[in-house]
């Protein structure tokens, strides 16, 4: 069934003003004909009270008029596919950004390691051959040594590469408790809003390599 703006408003019990308001943001299916405007209605969504427009009676629903009401609906869903396909791309490539971003920090964290190690094996070399010795017991000893300070130096080099726990941090700073609890509530406040806080175990982390929490750790307010 057609209906005009009018009698489409009376059938519905609504007001030609919201009527209106559903057509620009296409919520009704409508088609132009003679420069008015017909909402197109299927039989079984009409209200039981509403009453056939003499104008349906007069003019039937032509095969032009299905195919132009049609026309539009793909139109309309084609807009909205395009959308969506512009949503996935914009998506892909920031997750794309972030993946190239994290994988060079971390070939950076492991060519700092290759270099350490290497000057350690350097050390370990020069120290050999000046010393000479010839005990083997010595030597295991010796190589026994080097190989705890090695671990404990690549350790150490992966805690500088590693989040710190907020509270931890806070702890060694020596802190008044105030001043640890205001500073945790500017951290839960930015949650959520702040990529820089890292929340794990209902922990929060800090990873000063990436970010600088200099505006959160502000005292000024404490």
């Amino acid at each position: 069934m057609r209906f005009t703006i009018d009698e489409y408003a009376r059938a519905y019990s609504i007001s030609p003003e919201m009527v209106h308001s559903r057509l620009r943001r296409n919520r009704l299916n409508y088609i132009i004909e003679d420069d008015t405007t017909y909402i197109v209605v299927p039989k079984h969504q009409v209200p039981h009270t509403a009453q056939e427009p003499e104008q349906s009676l007069n003019k039937k629903t032509t095969v032009a008029t299905v195919i132009s009401l049609y026309q539009k609906e793909n139109h309309y869903l084609k807009l909205k596919v395009e959308e969506l396909e512009r949503k996935v791309d914009r998506l892909i490539s920031e997750k794309e950004a972030l993946l190239k971003e994290e994988r060079e920090r971390i070939e950076k964290v492991y060519m700092d390691k290759d270099a350490q190690l290497k000057t350690i094996l350097e050390l370990i070399n020069t120290k050999l051959l000046q010393e000479g010795r010839s005990n083997a017991a010595a030597l295991k000893e010796d190589a026994r040594a080097t190989e705890v300070a090695i671990e404990a130096s690549l350790d150490e080099e992966e805690k500088k590469h590693s989040p710190v726990e907020l509270k931890e941090y806070l702890r060694s700073l020596n802190l008044k408790s105030s001043q640890r609890k205001s500073i945790k509530r500017h951290f839960a406040e930015a949650f959520g809003g702040d990529s820089r806080i890292l929340l794990k175990n209902g922990l929060f982390y800090l990873d000063f390599d990436r970010y600088d929490y200099s505006d959160l750790l502000k005292l000024s307010q404490v």
